[in-house]
């Protein structure tokens, strides 16, 4: 199916979008997606855990922490500031590192 096609089905909200989902491949990279995914989970306020597995899945398709942070920057413009600083404390824990740490990194 092609992306128009696609992109009417979900518009539509066709019944057999889902379906045929599963059974295409996704365009984009495994790392664009894993990326995508932490935005969204960004956008959406996700809980803490969903965040360490998204994280692991970005690592693992190839993103740097750098490009995994970033996702908040590129995400201020959409969803908002406090929606971005709700969601960073539950990113940096799932990168390991704990925001609240008084001592100084390294």
């Amino acid at each position: 199916m092609d992306y128009t096609d696609r992109l009417r089905r979900f518009a539509a909200n066709d019944a057999r979008l889902e379906e045929d989902l599963e059974a295409e491949e996704v365009v984009l990279d495994p790392k664009t997606v894993a990326l995508v995914r932490l935005a969204a989970l960004v956008a959406v306020g996700g809980a803490e855990p969903t965040y360490g597995s998204e994280v692991d899945d970005a690592v693992n398709a190839g993103a740097t922490t750098a490009e995994i942070v970033d996702v908040l920057s590129a995400t201020i413009p959409i969803v908002g500031l406090p929606s971005v600083v709700a969601a960073a404390p539950k990113l940096a824990l799932a990168l390991g590192f704990d925001p609240f740490d008084a001592r100084e990194p390294g």
